[in-house]
């Protein structure tokens, strides 16, 4: 058992911080209160390889595996948290589901643009009566000829405002058996966008209303009896989400011990009182706990889908782990940590939203406890 990254994967982390140093590092800050999509860093991440990641050279992509994405998801946080976003958009999620179970027309339409950095994806999961529990999801797909009527509606969905493509679960037919996936492009006939909103986080989201949106038969990605197959991407999404909890936790740790470093009181500096002291030791002990079961879970997907369980127990973990840290480190700063002036403000909010987007940490150990007692829990009435 080994719990250092190869020679390859480190020579992979080092050329990917290179880049983001070069070209991430300036206007940081900026970036990460703008409510555009950064399409420019979109355009230079795909010319880096840094956009389908795991997905197969013969589709466009690099060919490497999961583990390759955490590492190129957390460095590029490292130095500039909001250009995450990007590597999480190109690599994880829906951009996977497409890669993985897309036909060759689905994959030269919407893949290709996707891993150019010229389009943007977004997965309609959440409707306004389904939420955690998915499969109450009421927007349905009616046969119409070669094609697809599809009426309902989505919230919550992440990149909504700028997203060119939805990847949208419909219904085809009653029950869990009865959901599938479509693609929708966001221009296309009878999609309308409501008001904008915005988190806690600041990113905006839109509802999506799809009012009798015809889809052909070819952008069908899942049909009938697809559910779990998008649940198994899903998890893909879940440790890109992970990932930059970890990640943006030690951002904030990194950014609050440097203050620790040269800011005095009373005539000491910070971290010469031994009660900051606990602080970071807390904050290195809970890092790297949370780092290594992402690692886990990431490695044991190798270039597959990783195993629910595990990616749930990294999830559930990391999520707080991000949280606690990022809050603390806040706490230590200050009123330079609260500020604006500095990413630790934004770390914290945007480690909070994570610990409900992608599955509750209540949903997740909901279906841990499912594995520790090898059966199903209904927690319907």
């Amino acid at each position: 058992m080994d719990f250092q990254l190869s020679a390859e994967q480190k020579d992979f982390e080092s050329a990917v911080y290179k880049f983001a140093d070069k070209e991430l590092r300036n206007g940081a800050v900026e970036r990460a209160h703008s409510l555009d999509y950064p399409w420019d860093i979109a355009k230079q991440m795909a010319q880096q390889g840094l956009l389908g990641i795991t997905i197969p050279e013969k589709d466009g992509g690099i060919g490497g595996s999961l583990m390759d994405a955490v590492i190129a998801i957390q460095t590029v946080a490292s130095v500039c948290p909001r250009s995450a976003d990007v590597v999480q958009a190109g690599n994880f999620g829906a951009i996977r589901v497409l890669g993985e179970y897309g036909s060759d027309f689905q994959k030269e339409k919407y893949l290709k643009p996707l891993l150019a950095g010229e389009a943007l994806i977004s997965v309609g999961m959440t409707e306004p009566d389904a939420g955690s529990a998915v499969t109450e999801l009421k927007t349905s797909a009616t046969k119409d000829g070669n094609g697809w009527r599809i009426n309902g509606s989505k919230i919550f969905t992440t990149h909504g405002p700028h997203a060119d493509f939805i990847l949208a679960y419909v219904r085809f037919g009653p029950g869990t058996g009865g959901i599938g996936s479509v693609m929708i492009e966001t221009k296309a006939e009878g999609v309308h966008l409501g008001k904008r909103s915005a988190f806690m986080s600041d990113e905006e989201w839109v509802e999506i209303l799809f009012d009798n949106v015809y889809v052909p038969d070819e952008q069908v990605v899942l049909g009938e009896g697809g559910f779990k197959k998008q649940i198994a991407g899903f998890n893909v999404e879940r440790i890109g989400n992970t990932s930059r909890s970890v990640a943006l936790g030690r951002y904030a740790f990194e950014e609050a011990k440097g203050w620790a470093l040269q800011r005095k009181q009373f005539g000491k500096l910070l971290c010469e009182f031994q009660g900051i002291q606990w602080k970071f030791a807390d904050m290195k002990i809970k890092l790297d706990a949370a780092q290594l079961l992402l690692y886990k879970a990431a490695i044991s997907a190798d270039t597959g889908f990783p195993s629910p369980t595990e990616t749930a127990i990294a999830k559930a973990y990391c999520n707080q782990i991000g949280f606690e840290v990022a809050n603390e480190a806040l706490q230590v700063m200050g009123g330079m940590g609260y500020s604006k002036e500095s990413l630790v403000e934004y770390c914290v909010r945007r480690c909070r939203g994570w610990m409900i987007a992608g599955g509750s940490i209540e949903i997740l150990k909901n279906r841990i406890a499912e594995g520790v007692f090898e059966r199903t829990f209904s927690q319907r009435a």
